[in-house]
């Protein structure tokens, strides 16, 4: 019996000095698989954006699509004509705003050339009040130096040139947009296949996805249980599409109401920068902040170097923070409210994944996996945290 006893002491030791070894093995496969995982998502941009994109659209329009349906109507023609009412308006705005957004892209170098002259006009000024004026010496030849016969020839040494610093930042600004100009260009053929590609996705899944996903969530064997997979995309669905339609509508407003101002003070393409607002309001905060920049420089440009180049920032700045902290927060509610911190490191993350597209499908994805989480019933901690306030 004491040989048995200390024979399975023995085996008791040695599986409990193994256990942390499998627990720190386990912790770097789990590791290993996250990395896979954000090279995958990096890697394969160019086929998940447009996947992405279009799963987002057809989430939100096939609603839309079954209900008309129900009097009749083929998922053919109502998911083509949703597509043509969607792409309407964006198509009749990007016509109505090409003229004004080349014309101002046309004058970079011009405004670049007139905010340095600016700048180095101020910088002088300054450097008159605080340097020194110099000391007024008697010449030496006055003085009856004993080179004072040198001074008829001699002129007195001219200043260094200075350095053309507007010529300069208009060089660079001309070479940045030559190579922004390029890199649009040699991009363009993959934008205007994955637009396309875009279309037809969300096409043929308004049409045939609704009975894939019946048959998917009926037939197969990974889903066990079936009416919570129905409940989770019905939920995901609903929570989804009220919140894009709701921020659609408040940027839309937001736009509205600053391009009413802007034309109201006599701020030039009104239309433009009310668009323009409206769709960097997509990102939270980060397009906030980026629109009062942007309205910064329009202020310089058509102002001046003046208390009343800060009037566009300062108007927009207004009518943002009323959307963000009273009309935003009243209409979606607290069940839709995001800790700020957890956005901004997401936007940062799917930006560096995905760019652009990543930045405004950000929210989004962030919301289906809160959205899952919540409903599976795992990761209550994660869930807290990202509705920390």
């Amino acid at each position: 019996m004491d040989n048995a006893g200390s024979t399975q002491t023995k085996r008791n030791k040695k599986y409990s000095g193994s256990f942390p070894k499998i627990a720190q093995q386990t912790r770097l496969l789990n590791t290993l698989v996250i990395f896979a995982i954000i090279y995958t998502l990096y890697l394969a941009k160019s086929l998940l954006i447009p996947l992405c994109f279009s799963a987002f659209v057809a989430l939100l329009l096939s609603p839309l699509v079954a209900f008309a349906k129900k009097f009749f109507v083929p998922p053919t023609i109502s998911a083509a004509i949703l597509i043509a009412i969607l792409v309407a308006p964006f198509t009749f705005l990007a016509l109505e705003l090409a003229e004004p957004a080349e014309r101002w892209m046309q004058s970079l170098p011009k405004i670049a050339t007139e905010i340095t002259e600016e700048i180095e006009e101020i910088s002088n000024h300054i450097d008159g009040y605080t340097t020194e004026p110099p000391v007024e010496t008697e010449p030496e030849d006055k003085k009856g130096s004993f080179f004072s016969w040198f001074s008829e020839d001699e002129q007195p040494p001219e200043p260094p040139p200075k350095a053309d610093n507007a010529n300069s930042v208009t060089d660079k600004i001309k070479q940045n947009g030559i190579d922004m100009g390029l890199t649009l260009f040699s991009n363009a053929p993959l934008m205007v296949a994955q637009i396309l590609a875009c279309f037809v996705l969300i096409f043929f899944l308004l049409v045939f996805g609704p009975s894939l996903f019946h048959v998917f969530i009926r037939d197969f064997p990974i889903v066990t249980d079936k009416r919570r997979a129905l409940v989770l995309v019905g939920q995901i669905q609903h929570e989804l599409s009220s919140y894009i339609v709701t921020i659609s509508i408040i940027n839309t407003c937001l736009g509205l109401a600053t391009a009413a101002v802007f034309f109201y003070i006599g701020i030039e393409d009104a239309l433009l920068w009310g668009a323009l607002v409206a769709l960097m309001n997509f990102v939270p905060y980060l397009g906030g902040i980026a629109s009062c920049l942007v309205l910064l420089v329009v202020g310089l440009v058509q102002f001046g170097l003046t208390s009343s180049a800060f009037l566009p920032s300062g108007i927009f700045l207004a009518l943002n923070i009323v959307e963000s902290q009273l009309i935003t927060p009243a209409v979606l509610g607290r069940s839709m409210q995001l800790n700020p911190l957890i956005i901004i490191i997401w936007i940062a993350i799917t930006g560096w994944l995905w760019g652009v597209i990543g930045v405004l499908l950000a929210v989004p994805i962030l919301m289906c996996v809160k959205i899952i989480l919540e409903n599976l019933g795992v990761f209550n901690h994660w869930i807290r945290l990202i509705e920390s306030k």
